[in-house]
């Protein structure tokens, strides 16, 4: 049976709540696009179930229920399930703040608990390593096309050390590096100001590697941007800011170039930096800030990778472990 729309009302609710989480909460293309895909495909399978439109204001406890079951018997992972729930349960709490339902049908639903995963990052070897990879792929470029007429362009790659030495150094996240304002960066002082989630704004400090980066990046630019430009890392010849998307293909060409695991994502130079930062002895306040954070327990997850890289090396090392 072909799937059927939402009810008209049910649809602009949808509507309306795909519209607050961009406009209002700011929230990334990549919740923006789980979300919608989470409850379009539970709007699918209530159809396909029920033969009828859905109707989320009339939907009871027991359906979700059925559909958590429907979940499992799918072979949908712990992270999974729970993505979809949360997309539910925040569409449900949105309905709730704006008094068009009195009460969620999701809440008290229980749900899988997460598999235990400590973040992948990379060690400082191999994070420097890669910081030198786009300097690398240039001048091999270079060497490459010296026998034809070819000129190779150094303003991309320059673009992608400041970008990777930005993110390592700041441990942003790859939609604040691709938001950041040429007016934000205060050279001097060596902190910039960071557009986090939810329209939340950070200090970060920056090292002085990453602003020589990012100053060799804008002097080779034909236009170096102004303070009041809205561009401070731009996409390829135009100026309009870099997207997640190209970083990631940019990311992967280099971490191929290094033997790396090009799977790797940007968000794991991220964990990196935080691995890194605490590794050194910054306490987990301080890194709590720098990441942007709510909670404590969020950041507190990368204790538990410099605590098992400790517990390695001695059982590898003492005598007597």
């Amino acid at each position: 049976m072909p799937s059927a729309e939402p009810s008209n009302l049910s649809k602009d609710w949808l509507d309306q709540f795909f519209g607050f989480l961009e406009n209002e909460k700011d929230a990334s293309i990549y919740t923006l696009r789980n979300y919608r895909q989470a409850l379009c495909g539970f709007n699918d399978w209530y159809v396909k179930e029920n033969g009828q439109s859905t109707s989320w204001e009339n939907l009871k406890r027991d359906t979700f229920r059925v559909f958590l079951r429907h979940l499992g018997r799918s072979n949908f992972s712990q992270a999974a399930i729970r993505l979809r729930f949360s997309a539910i349960n925040s569409f449900y709490k949105y309905l709730m703040r704006r008094g068009l339902i009195e009460a969620s049908p999701v809440k008290g639903i229980t749900l899988p608990k997460p598999a235990k995963r400590l973040p992948q990052f990379m060690t400082i070897e191999q994070m420097v390593q890669l910081l030198d990879a786009p300097g690398a792929e240039y001048r091999r470029k270079v060497l490459v096309n010296e026998k034809t007429t070819k000129k190779v362009q150094q303003t991309p790659y320059l673009r992608d050390r400041a970008i990777l030495e930005t993110i390592y150094s700041c441990g942003l996240r790859i939609g604040e590096i691709c938001r950041m304002l040429a007016e934000e960066i205060d050279a001097n002082e060596l902190v910039v100001n960071v557009h986090g989630k939810g329209k939340k704004e950070r200090q970060v400090p920056i090292g002085k590697t990453a602003v020589e980066a990012i100053q060799s990046y804008w002097l080779s630019l034909v236009k170096p941007p102004e303070t009041n430009e809205p561009v401070f890392f731009a996409s390829e010849h135009k100026r309009s800011p870099i997207y997640p998307r190209l970083v990631q293909l940019r990311l992967k060409n280099y971490l191929n170039a290094c033997g790396l695991d090009p799977a790797l994502t940007p968000h794991k130079l991220r964990h990196s930096y935080a691995t890194h930062m605490l590794d050194a002895g910054a306490d987990l306040r301080s890194v709590q800030e720098m990441l942007g954070h709510s909670n404590l327990s969020t950041t507190q997850i990368y204790t538990h990778v410099t605590t098992e890289r400790i517990k390695r090396a001695y059982n590898e090392a003492h005598p007597r472990a």
